[in-house]
C-alpha cells in the first residue's frame, strides 16, 4: 500500500521521500553484495588469526549461502503476511547486529555462525525489499526505472566491496565485518521514517507452517549438499542421499500447497512461461557468473601472482558499467521489452566468456582481459534488471513478496549448484601432484570456462523461447495520461 508522500506526482516525477524510500531500500542490496564480495578477500587473514582451517574458512562463505538461500521462501511469503516495511526494517536490524558480533568475537565458530545470521536476515530483506519496489512503483515505466536503479546497486555494492576489501584487509579483517554495521544502521533509521506503511494481508487462509518447514527445509538441504559436494564427493553414499532426500522433501512440499488453502507459494504462478524463463534466466545468469569469478580470481591471483587490489581492479570495469547504466535501463525496457533485452544480455555474456577463453599466463590486460569484463559488465546491465522486471510485472500486490522470494532463491540456487558443477569440472582436470606447471594448472580451469559458457548458452536459449511466444501473441497496449501529454505505452511480456 502506498502513501501520498511516496507517490509519484502528476506528472511522473518522483516526490524527495519516494527517492528517500527508493535509496533506503538500494542500501540493503548494495550491503547484500558489499558483504559477500568483501569476506572472500579477506579468508586468508581471517584463517592465519583464528587457526581456521580450510574447510572452516570455507563455512563463513557457505553459511551465508545456507542461510541466504534456504530461507528466502519463507522470507518473500512472510513479508506479504506480517506487513512488508516491518519484515525488512527487523531483519535489516538483525543484520547490523550479526555485523558486529562478526567482527568482534575471537571464535571460528561464532564468525560463522553471525555470517549464517546475516544470510537468514538477508533472506527477509531482499524479497521484502523487492516487493515494496513494485508494489510502491505502478507496472510500467516508473517501476522499470526503480528496479534498474535498485539491482544497478547489487553489481555496485559487490565491485565496490572487492576494491575495499583490499584496502581493508590490509588494517584488519575485522573492519570488513564491521564496515555494513553502521550502514545498516542508518539504512534502517532512515527507513523508519522514509518507507511507507504497509498492511498484514488480511484475507489469507492461516499460515502455512508444513508448507513453509518442508520448503525451508528442502532449501537448506539442497544448498546444504551443492555446497559440501565437491569435499564429500558426487558419487558418495553421503551426498546421493542427500540429494534422494532433497527429492523427498521437495515432492512433499508441492503435495501441501496443492492442498493448502494459503501457500507458501501458490503454484499457478509458476504455470506462465514468462515466469518461468525469469526463474531459469536467474538460475543460469547467476549461476554462470559465479562460476566465471570464481575461475577468473583464481587465475589472476594464483597463476599470475596478482594482489587481491589488484584483481579487484581488474573486475571493476564490469561493475562501473552497471553502475554509470543504471539510471537509463528502464527506459530501454520500456522501448524494447524485457526478453529481447535478456537475450541480448545472455548473448554478449556468451561472447565475453568465450572470449576469456583465450588467456595465457602472460596476458595483456587492455587486449585481453577488458574487452571481456566490459561486454560482461554489459550483460549483467540488461540481463539482471530485465529478470526482476519480467518475474514481477502482471503480480498482484499480495503476492509481489512471494515472487521475488522465489527469484532471489533462483538466484541463489543456481549460484551453488553452477558453482559446484564448475568445481567439479576443474577438479577432476586438475594435474596429480603439488608440483604441476603453472600451465597444466590454466590448462584445467579451461574446461570449467568452457562450463560457465554453456551455461550461459542455455540462459540465452531459454530467453529465444520467450522471443518465439511473443511474436505469436499480439501485444497490449494501454493508455497512460499526463498533464504533458497521453502517452501509449506497450505493455510487453
Amino acid at each position: 500500500m502506498t502513501s501520498p508522500l511516496t507517490t509519484p506526482t502528476s506528472d511522473g516525477r518522483w516526490t524527495p521521500r519516494l527517492w528517500g524510500t527508493l535509496l533506503v531500500l538500494c542500501a540493503a542490496m548494495f550491503l547484500d553484495a558489499l558483504d559477500v564480495s568483501m569476506v572472500g578477500v579477506a579468508l586468508p587473514s581471517i584463517g592465519a588469526d583464528l587457526g581456521l582451517s580450510t574447510s572452516a574458512l570455507q563455512w563463513i562463505v557457505s553459511g551465508y549461502i545456507l542461510g541466504y538461500g534456504g530461507l528466502l521462501l519463507l522470507g518473500g511469503r512472510t513479508a506479504d503476511l506480517l506487513g512488508r516495511r516491518q519484515v525488512f526494517l527487523v531483519a535489516l536490524g538483525v543484520f547490523a547486529l550479526a555485523s558486529l558480533l562478526g567482527g568482534l568475537v575471537d571464535s571460528g565458530p561464532l564468525v560463522i555462525a553471525s555470517r549464517f545470521i546475516k544470510g537468514l536476515s538477508a533472506a527477509f530483506t531482499a524479497p521484502a525489499g523487492l516487493s515494496i519496489i513494485t508494489t510502491t512503483f505502478p507496472e510500467g515505466p516508473l517501476r522499470n526505472r526503480a528496479l534498474a536503479i535498485y539491482t544497478t546497486c547489487a553489481a555496485t555494492g559487490f565491485s565496490m566491496g572487492l576494491v575495499l576489501s583490499g584496502l581493508l584487509t590490509e588494517a584488519s579483517w575485522r573492519l570488513t565485518m564491521l564496515l555494513p554495521a553502521p550502514i545498516a544502521l542508518i539504512a534502517l533509521v532512515a527507513g523508519l521514517k522514509l518507507l511507507p506503511r504497509s498492511e498484514r494481508e488480511k484475507d489469507h487462509n492461516g499460515y502455512d507452517i508444513p508448507g513453509a518447514v518442508l520448503g525451508t527445509a528442502s532449501m537448506l538441504l539442497l544448498v546444504f549438499t551443492v555446497v559440501q559436494a565437491p569435499e564429500a564427493g558426487w558419487a558418495s553414499a553421503r551426498t546421493l542421499l542427500s540429494f534422494l532426500a532433497v527429492a523427498a522433501l521437495l515432492t512433499a512440499f508441492v503435495l501441501v500447497e496443492r492442498r493448502s488453502p494459503g501457500p507458501l507459494i501458490r503454484l499457478g504462478v509458476l504455470r506462465s512461461g514468462s515466469q518461468i524463463r525469469a526463474q531459469l534466466g536467474a538460475m543460469t545468469f547467476f549461476g554462470s557468473y559465479v562460476g566465471f569469478q570464481f575461475l577468473a580470481t583464481l587465475y589472476m591471483q594464483s597463476l599470475l601472482g596478482w594482489s587481491a587490489l589488484h584483481t579487484a581492479l581488474a573486475f571493476l570495469p564490469a561493475g562501473a558499467l552497471v553502475a554509470a547504466s543504471s539510471t537509463k535501463v528502464g527506459a530501454i525496457v520500456d522501448r524494447f521489452g524485457t526478453p529481447r533485452l535478456i537475450a541480448a544480455g545472455f548473448a554478449l555474456m556468451v561472447v565475453g566468456y568465450a572470449l576469456f577463453l583465450r588467456v595465457d599466463l602472460d596476458p595483456v590486460y587492455a587486449a585481453v582481459i577488458l574487452p571481456s569484463m566490459l561486454l560482461i559488465g554489459a550483460a549483467c546491465a540488461l540481463v539482471f534488471p530485465s529478470l526482476n522486471i519480467q518475474a514481477t510485472n502482471g503480480v498482484d500486490d499480495h503476492e509481489q513478496g512471494m515472487v521475488s522470494g522465489l527469484l532471489n532463491t533462483s538466484v541463489q540456487v543456481g549460484g551453488a549448484i553452477f558453482l559446484a558443477a564448475v568445481t567439479a569440472v576443474v577438479t577432476a582436470n586438475s594435474p596429480a601432484g603439488e608440483g604441476a606447471s603453472p600451465q597444466a594448472v590454466l590448462d584445467s580451469y579451461r574446461p570449467g570456462l568452457v562450463v560457465v559458457t554453456l551455461i550461459a548458452l542455455a540462459g540465452l536459449l531459454i530467453t529465444l523461447t520467450g522471443l518465439r511466444t511473443r511474436r505469436e501473441r499480439p501485444s497490449v497496449v494501454v493508455a497512460v495520461s499526463t498533464p504533458k501529454e497521453a502517452e501509449r505505452v506497450a505493455v510487453r511480456d
